[in-house]
């Protein structure tokens, strides 16, 4: 596991991943466990340490090509920058490692779908974090839009964001180089990467998009107290067009006080229906329940909209996003399950941030090509290693 210094490394990937997995006595599947023994790779020994301790790992090291040497370890997790992912990918599939990494898999849509090629001919498993598929409001959203209840999509807009203080005032919220384009940073290359795979999944394919990218905070402070000068866009809005004449709007920001229920809020239109849906709950007002409204200027509404929506229920107990993959990625590599969020996929996600960022110093609208995988080669024998079933 390298990158697990970091916030996300830290949090989602180690303590509430495969920490808690290990915790409860691994992924069980049958009469097969899955038990995780991480290595934590970063280049702060003591940190490692310390998060070792805390979890219980009895090993940690500073040097990653060693670990990548190591035959008992088949699956490398990579949640660095952006800037260092391509090229530790890349050696880890060159050992002969499964390897599973946060979005973007790189910086460019060419680069990580030569890391597919190279992960396909190779013979290793591969697959990137898609967290948000997994939430219980996408979830919950997908299945009314499968079930028909919203009829023929004609609009819906996505709303995605929150206040990062520049930071004058208190401690850091996103690492310095979020903003700075020279080290990977963006909020275009970072969030556009979700975003594609949730249009995918709920709308299908982009077929046009326009977008604005902007500075609004020309400033920030790093982790050293230095002023620095933001080179990466902390804001987009942008429209996107589907088969079907579904439009799309998305904002997306890390300069806006947001007055909505979450931090990713997703509101969908259809002939014969409506549904917003946010982290975790999601609502619909199907046609039949849609009140007619007159707005009066002069008079305050007496009940507001939102009364005329219904939750939709919880099929199943919820679960934390990013444990939910990691299983799912163990039950692939070990048991040979499908896991279809591979790298190829990822650079869809990186393509369509391309696209974003073009049209927006273009200043038009932009066609988005299909983008082409590399085909399936013949797979080597699965190597569980540590990470292997009992």
């Amino acid at each position: 596991m390298n990158g697990v210094t970091g916030r996300m490394g830290r949090t989602q990937h180690l303590a509430r991943s495969l920490a808690a997995i290990r915790a409860e006595g691994g992924v069980r599947a049958g009469d097969v466990v899955i038990w995780p023994d991480p290595v934590l790779v970063g280049r702060d020994e003591g940190r490692l340490r310390e998060l070792a301790d805390a979890h219980g790992i009895e090993r940690y090291s500073t040097d990653l090509t060693a670990c990548l040497a190591d035959a008992r370890d088949s699956i490398y997790f990579d949640a660095q920058t952006t800037a260092r992912r391509e090229a530790s990918v890349s050696e880890a599939i060159k050992a002969g490692k499964h390897v599973y990494c946060e979005k973007p898999a790189a910086r460019t849509s060419a680069a990580a779908l030569e890391l597919a090629a190279l992960a396909n001919t190779a013979g290793v498993r591969n697959g990137v974090v898609q967290d948000k598929l997994f939430l219980p409001g996408t979830q919950k959203l997908d299945r009314v839009i499968k079930e028909g209840l919203l009829g023929r999509l004609i609009a819906a807009r996505l709303e995605f964001g929150y206040w990062v203080f520049a930071d004058e005032v208190g401690t850091t919220q996103r690492p310095s180089w979020n903003y700075r384009k020279q080290d990977g940073g963006g909020i275009v290359l970072d969030m556009f990467c979700h975003f594609r795979y949730l249009f995918d999944q709920l709308f299908g394919p982009v077929r046009s998009l326009v977008c604005t990218a902007v500075t609004h905070v020309p400033e920030r402070v790093d982790e050293n107290r230095v002023t620095y000068k933001a080179t990466a866009e902390d804001a987009a809005c942008a429209m996107f067009h589907f088969d079907g004449g579904l439009v799309v709007q998305l904002s997306a920001s890390w300069a806006v006080r947001p007055y909505r229920d979450d931090l990713l809020v997703m509101h969908v239109d259809g002939e014969t229906g409506s549904a917003m849906a946010g982290l975790h709950r999601c609502l619909v007002q199907p046609a039949a329940t849609t009140p007619r409204f007159v707005w009066n200027p002069d008079v305050p509404l007496e009940t507001g909209p939102r009364s005329y929506w219904a939750e939709v229920p919880d099929l199943l107990p919820p679960v934390n996003a990013f444990r939910h993959q990691w299983e799912l990625f163990l039950r692939h590599v070990v048991l040979d399950e499908p896991f279809p969020w591979d790298l190829a996929s990822s650079a869809r996600g990186i393509q369509l941030a391309e696209i974003a960022l073009l049209s927006s110093q273009e200043r038009r609208w932009l066609d988005v090509p299909e983008l082409v995988p590399p085909g399936p080669a013949p797979r080597s024998d699965v190597h569980v290693g540590s990470a292997g079933a009992q």
